[in-house]
């Protein structure tokens, strides 16, 4: 088992999206655990630094522009060189490469650490990768991507029995959700869904009609809806169209673009469920607390569905499973999303109201909205 002597400073790089940045908490607990005295730093891409933002378990967080990725190529070398500078002056002694991408494994060697962990690149991305980190793990990636972040550590006895994602609310933004629910006349015993049907990637999403009909449904049950999606221009115009869909207006309320990270995550920290898909803020709502019915296709859900136990994944089993792309290419509904109906979600739903108490009450609609 490796000594790792003399680490007092540790970088860990995850540049990747949201979601994928969330999920690696574990790490910095383990971290955390092995060396309790250690400056802890993250180092993730911009507009991501948020899910971690005031996790006692991390330091400092360093963020990458990446806008620098679409600068004049002059520019962008130059900008590439300064930030390799920035991180090389902080002197760390350890970096854990959770991203496996060049640009990660090139912040790692050029920051001088004499420890670098990373799972084997096997033979990906830039000639002679694998020979320039110090400890590499062989990571299993059929199993949660939780579990795929924490086994890069762990073979060289960096671990936690302690797997919980965390996610840190300012007390700022738990007031800013208690004054809207307030605000809209929302009891304390008040059934409220948080509904979020939009995606980065909008291949992962159902289709508009199933979800109106499904906030519908929950709206005539007595329950409130909260509705958010990013402020993209896509994500919008989708929610848009579900948000015209609805037809019973009392109790819905649609924040669609109106939120940052942190006051979506204090709406869903605030609520009894979540409903959505494969996103950032399904994840952020399993590391709030909340069950979550999850809707999953073209994605994985072992290795990507939200984490915890009290949790409802639907998905279908198709010949095509886990494509993202290929065979539904420029469908706008996946045919392993159509599948999905609205049944079956208002079934889970009712799964988990139940399990928590919450009777569910079905006189005067039916399940098919």
């Amino acid at each position: 088992m490796p000594k790792f002597r003399g680490v007092k400073k540790i970088l860990v790089i995850k540049l990747r999206h949201i979601g994928d940045v969330l999920l690696t908490v574990p790490v910095f607990r383990a971290l955390r655990e092995r060396f309790p005295g250690a400056y802890i730093a993250a180092l993730v891409n911009s507009g991501t630094e948020q899910v971690l933002a005031g996790n006692p378990l991390i330091d400092e967080i360093i963020i990458y522009d990446r806008s620098i990725k679409k600068m004049p190529i002059h520019q962008k070398y130059r900008r590439e060189l300064d930030f390799l500078r920035l991180v090389r002056s902080r002197a760390f002694d350890l970096t854990v490469d959770l991203t496996s991408g060049d640009r990660a494994f090139l912040l790692s060697v050029f920051s001088g650490a004499r420890y670098r962990l990373a799972n084997d690149p096997r033979g990906a991305g830039l000639p002679g990768k694998k020979t320039l980190y110090t400890h590499l793990s062989q990571v299993d990636k059929h199993q949660h991507m939780v579990l795929q972040n924490i086994e890069v550590v762990r073979k060289f006895g960096i671990t936690t029995d302690n797997l919980t994602v965390d996610f840190f609310i300012p007390d700022e933004a738990r007031k800013w959700a208690a004054e809207l629910f307030h605000g809209c006349g929302i009891q304390t015993d008040d059934v409220v869904v948080h509904v979020h049907p939009t995606a980065r990637w909008l291949f992962k999403c159902w289709d508009d009609a199933s979800m109106a009909r499904l906030i519908d449904w929950l709206l005539l049950q007595g329950f409130w809806v909260i509705m958010t999606s990013s402020s993209s221009e896509k994500e919008m115009k989708k929610s848009k169209k579900i948000s015209s869909l609805v037809g019973e207006p009392r109790r819905f309320l649609d924040l669609s673009g109106q939120t940052t990270i942190k006051q979506l995550a204090a709406i869903s920290a605030q609520s009894t469920l979540f409903v959505g898909v494969d996103t950032a803020p399904m994840h952020i709502a399993a590391a709030v607390g909340i069950p979550v019915v999850a809707l999953f296709g073209p994605t994985g859900e072992l290795e990507w569905g939200p984490w915890g136990s009290q949790h409802i994944i639907l998905t279908k089993k198709m010949r095509c499973a886990n494509c993202h792309a290929e065979i539904c290419e420029g469908l706008e509904l996946r045919e392993c999303m159509e599948a999905i109906t609205v049944d079956e979600v208002v079934a889970a739903v009712k799964e988990i109201l139940w399990s928590r108490g919450k009777p569910v009450l079905t006189e005067g609609v039916s399940d098919n909205g």
